[in-house]
């Protein structure tokens, strides 16, 4: 597990509460106040999903929620920004499933 225990600006994880999720079936540790992103980052945990068309694999890109790769499933809810969310005690997170692409299926009806 790697993590910054210190950092200059979010401060030190000295006394933070560990808190327990699971991730596609494994129970995982992250701080608390830490994202999804930076826990599953910290945990070794890089494929985060697989693209809509191509099935490549998807991670953390900028972390700052504005690319929209970093989309997993939170405790059911579908396509929420792990750069974003914050875990919960024992949250169940699940690596984004490739969905069909509606607007290409539209298109190759035609």
């Amino acid at each position: 597990m790697t993590r910054i225990l210190n950092h200059p600006v979010l401060g030190s994880l000295a006394g933070r509460e560990r808190i327990s999720f699971q991730y596609d079936g494994t129970n995982y540790e992250a701080y608390e106040n830490e994202t999804v992103a930076a826990a599953l980052l910290a945990n070794g945990i890089r494929k985060l999903r697989v693209h809509e068309d191509s099935g490549t694999p998807r991670g953390i890109y900028c972390n700052i929620g504005h690319c929209l790769e970093c989309r997993v499933t939170v405790n059911g809810q579908a396509n929420v920004r792990a750069c974003l969310t914050v875990v919960e005690k024992e949250m169940v997170v699940e690596s984004g499933k490739q969905h069909p692409n509606l607007v290409r299926r539209m298109v190759e009806k035609r």
